[in-house]
């Protein structure tokens, strides 16, 4: 069985990973999409689907693997509470992106679309949300985990 410091970092690693990039999304990628052009957008849009894909699915998928095992493993000193509050900000992450974000994207793979771009942008506050307060929980994690253990 895996150690708990073990999980615990590839954890943090995953989350905090996905706050950068959902800040980085939120700030300056979605906001890009509506400067593409209308020639080049459905390319464009197709290619981000794949490429984004190869880059947040891993983090992704291992920040939920993780969020299960802490949940069912809290580590020493840990409120049992927390891992799994940070188990269902992940659900809540997880359902967004699939039942929000993914169909708009679906949606201007067929050409960009104002309203659905907007549309994009305002629902992805909720993941930027979220993930920052995946952050949070990670980080109170850590810090629980550092000041149990002596140097």
């Amino acid at each position: 069985m895996p150690s708990t410091p073990l999980i615990l970092l590839a954890h943090a690693a995953a989350t905090l990973f996905m706050v950068g990039l959902i800040w980085f999304v939120q700030v300056v990628h979605y906001p890009l999409f509506a400067r593409v052009g209308p020639d080049g957008f459905v390319p464009y849009a197709a290619a981000h689907g794949v490429l984004t894909t190869w880059v947040v699915g891993p983090p992704m998928v291992l920040e939920l693997v993780t969020a299960v095992w802490l949940a069912l493993h809290p580590p020493p000193g840990v409120n049992p509470v927390v891992p799994w509050v940070g188990l269902a900000l992940v659900a809540a992450l997880w359902l967004s992106t699939f039942f929000l974000q993914v169909p708009l994207h679906e949606s201007l793979r067929t050409g960009f679309q104002p309203d659905v771009w907007r549309r994009l942008v305002v629902t992805n506050l909720l993941r930027t949300a979220l993930w920052t307060g995946r952050g949070g929980v990670v980080l109170f994690l850590l810090w629980r985990a550092m000041t149990r253990t002596e140097c």
